[in-house]
C-alpha cells in the first residue's frame, strides 16, 4: 500500500462520519508510535489530539499490543451470556478504581452505548422518564444519546428519543448566569438545576447526565462544590447521577476518573476510549449495589452481541496493569501541574487571541477571542464556510509545523498522551506558539 492507493480506495469506498464526502480529504496514516504518527510520506505529527481524545496510552505501546496477540491466540471470541477470565478480570480492575459503592459493570463498544444503557438502567430503576443534560455537552450518537447531547451535532437528527430537558452547566468564563467568581457561578448553577428539577416535576425525572469535565465542548472543569452539590440535589429528589466519563476517564484529568478529584461518588459512570486507549472497541458503564440490586431478579431488557468481548477485555486489563506498574496516572497529573499549565499561561500571556485557558492533566483548552475585553470568540459558535477560517488557518499552521490539533469551534485543546514526556509538550508549545500569530492577527490588539 501506498499514499495514493489508500487514499483512492479511502475517497471510493469509505463514507466518513460527521463529514459531507465530497468536501473532505482524509490524510492515509501509514503508522504510530508513542505520541507521534506519520503519514506515507514519512511525516511525523506531534499528536496533541491523541486521535479523539482516547489513545491515553499512547500509540502502539508494546505490552498492549502483545496483550491482544496472546488473547487471539487463545480466545478471539465469545458469546456475553458465558463467563470469561478477561471479562471478569477487567470487571474486577474497573470496579475496584471506581468509588466504592460501584460494583458492577456493564461492557458496551463503546461511550454512546455506554450512555444509551446507562440512561435505560435510570429509567428502569426509578420508573421515570425525564433525563436533564447540559448545553454544551456530547453523550454520543445513538438515539437517546443524540438527543441528549448539547451541541449543535445534535439539531439534524432531531427529533430521534423523548424525555430529554437541557439546562445550563457551570462556564466562568462565559457564565449564563452573569457570576462574578466560581464561587457565585456554583451557586447559582445548582439553583438553575434545582429550579429546573423543580418545574419539569421531580418525580418524572430519573436522572442528572453530566460530562465530570465537559469535553469537545470546552473543556469545562467544574468550580469547587459544583459536582457534590449535584450529588446533593440528586439524592433530596431520589434522580440518578450519571457521570459520563468517556473523555475524562482514565488518567486522562490526572485522576483514574475525574469524579476522584472532588471526592464524589455518582450512582452510575460511563467509560470507554482511555480504559484501552481504543486499541479495540470498548466501553461500558459502573453501576452502583443499588441500581445492580433492581435487577436481581428482574431481567435487564438490553444487550450487545460483542459485549464484553475478550480481546477488547484483554487490553483492558493490559492497560489497567501498564498504567499502574508505569505510574501513568500519575506522569499525567504531574505534565498537567508542571509543564501543560505553566506553559499555556506563557502562550496566553503572549499572544492577545487566548481569552482564557483551563485543564486538568492532559486535558487543557485555549479559548480564542478577538477581543479579550468584550471576549468575542475568534470565530462564531457553530461557525462554518468563511466565517470559519481563522480557526481552519490556525490548524493547518498546526499541521505544516507537524502538530495534529483538536479543533472546535473557537477553542483549540490540547490533550497529547498521558504518556507523553515534557519535552515532546514543549516541542508542542512551541509550535503552537508559532501557529497562534496566525490568529494573533484577528485579533482587535492588532488594531490599536
Amino acid at each position: 500500500m501506498n499514499d495514493k492507493t489508500v487514499r483512492a480506495n479511502d475517497r471510493a469506498h469509505v463514507f466518513h462520519s460527521w463529514a459531507a464526502q465530497g468536501l473532505i480529504d482524509p490524510l492515509p496514516v501509514a503508522g504510530a508510535s508513542g505520541s507521534y504518527f506519520w503519514d506515507y510520506a514519512g511525516k511525523r505529527y506531534l499528536d496533541f489530539s491523541s486521535q479523539l481524545i482516547n489513545v491515553n496510552i499512547g500509540h502502539q505501546h508494546p505490552r498492549l499490543v502483545a496483550a491482544i496477540q496472546e488473547q487471539a491466540a487463545r480466545l478471539c471470541t465469545i458469546a456475553p451470556a458465558f463467563a470469561n477470565d478477561k471479562r471478569g478480570e477487567a470487571a474486577q480492575l474497573i470496579a475496584e478504581l471506581a468509588p466504592a459503592p460501584l460494583n458492577k459493570v456493564f461492557f458496551t463498544n463503546g461511550g454512546a452505548e455506554a450512555n444509551e444503557n446507562a440512561i435505560r438502567m435510570a429509567r428502569l430503576h426509578t420508573g421515570r422518564h425525564k433525563v436533564l443534560a447540559t448545553y454544551r455537552s456530547y453523550h454520543g450518537a445513538t438515539a437517546t444519546a443524540i438527543t441528549a447531547t448539547g451541541d449543535p451535532r445534535r439539531w439534524p437528527n432531531e427529533p430521534v428519543a423523548l424525555g430529554v430537558v437541557h439546562f445550563w452547566g457551570p462556564y466562568p468564563y462565559r457564565s449564563p448566569f452573569h457570576a462574578a467568581d466560581e464561587a457565585q457561578e456554583c451557586t447559582r448553577a445548582l439553583q438553575h438545576l434545582r429550579d429546573t428539577i423543580v418545574f419539569e416535576g421531580p418525580a418524572t425525572v430519573a436522572a442528572v447526565l453530566l460530562e465530570t469535565v465537559v469535553g469537545t465542548n470546552g473543556i469545562l472543569v467544574p468550580p469547587p462544590g459544583y459536582l457534590a452539590g449535584v450529588r446533593e440535589i440528586c439524592d433530596e429528589f431520589g434522580i440518578v447521577f450519571i457521570a459520563d466519563e468517556v473523555m475524562a476517564g482514565f488518567g486522562r484529568c490526572g485522576e483514574w476518573f475525574a469524579v476522584d478529584r472532588w471526592g464524589v461518588a455518582p450512582d452510575l459512570i460511563t467509560f470507554a476510549k482511555g480504559v484501552n486507549s481504543g486499541y479495540l472497541p470498548l466501553g461500558g458503564v459502573v453501576i452502583s449495589d443499588e441500581i445492580a440490586d433492581t435487577f436481581r431478579e428482574r431481567s435487564f431488557p438490553g444487550g450487545l452481541t460483542y459485549s464484553g468481548h475478550p480481546l477488547a477485555c484483554a487490553s483492558a486489563v493490559a492497560s489497567i496493569q501498564i498504567f499502574k506498574e508505569e505510574g501513568i496516572v500519575e506522569h499525567a497529573r504531574s505534565i498537567g501541574e508542571d509543564v501543560l499549565a505553566p506553559g499555556l499561561a506563557e502562550l496566553a500571556a503572549k499572544h492577545p487571541c487566548v481569552g482564557d485557558v483551563r485543564g486538568l492533566g492532559v486535558f487543557w483548552a485555549l479559548e480564542l477571542v478577538r477581543d479579550r475585553e468584550t471576549r468575542e470568540p475568534l470565530v462564531p459558535f457553530n461557525a462554518a464556510g468563511a466565517d470559519a477560517n481563522p480557526m481552519n488557518e490556525l490548524a493547518a499552521a498546526c499541521k505544516q509545523r507537524g502538530l495534529w490539533p483538536f479543533t472546535h469551534f473557537n477553542r483549540v485543546h490540547v490533550a497529547p498522551p498521558c504518556t507523553v514526556s515534557a519535552a515532546e509538550v514543549h516541542e508542542g508549545l512551541a509550535i503552537l506558539d508559532e501557529a497562534l500569530t496566525v490568529a494573533d492577527r484577528y485579533s482587535t490588539a492588532q488594531d490599536q
